[in-house]
């Protein structure tokens, strides 16, 4: 239940992203979430795609650097508090979480959450065993 997201480290520049969204639109490559959290000089740009390993691979032939990690993406209810209850069930089971960012796929209405824990493989079993909703990688990777 984990997918795959790629996280490149770009410069904080004029053009750094359409650079690598080009060469993945030339690859009709999907994105389908991205964040990118940066520093004055450079950033590190996340993103989900609908095929991982071929950007990857595109991206390093083009001398970007990209990497390939597992995230766990989650759809919470639509009601006050649900991020609160995934927050609260991560905490008590003594998971850490380093970062999160959402996206929204065209299919549903709802934000999937982007979470990156230090310890993935017990988190997805915590959250399912709690009743919260973990995206099935097909749910991301279909076209």
């Amino acid at each position: 239940m984990l997918i795959k997201q790629i996280s490149i480290f770009t410069q904080n520049k004029k053009g750094s992203l359409s650079q690598i969204t080009e060469i993945l639109d030339a690859h009709k490559i999907d994105i389908r979430a991205i964040a990118i959290f940066d520093t004055t000089e450079y950033g590190i740009l996340r993103m989900v795609v609908d095929d991982p390993d071929k950007a990857v691979e595109l991206l390093k032939a083009e001398g970007i650097v990209a990497k390939v990690s597992k995230v766990i993406a989650v759809e919470p209810e639509d009601k006050p508090g649900a991020l609160n209850e995934i927050f609260t069930v991560l905490r008590d089971n003594d998971l850490n979480i380093e970062y999160i960012y959402s996206f929204v796929m065209r299919k549903t209405e709802m934000p999937y959450i982007v979470l990156k824990l230090d310890n993935q493989e017990t988190a997805v079993n915590i959250l399912v065993e709690n009743g919260i909703n973990v995206v099935n990688k097909d749910d991301i990777y279909a076209k």
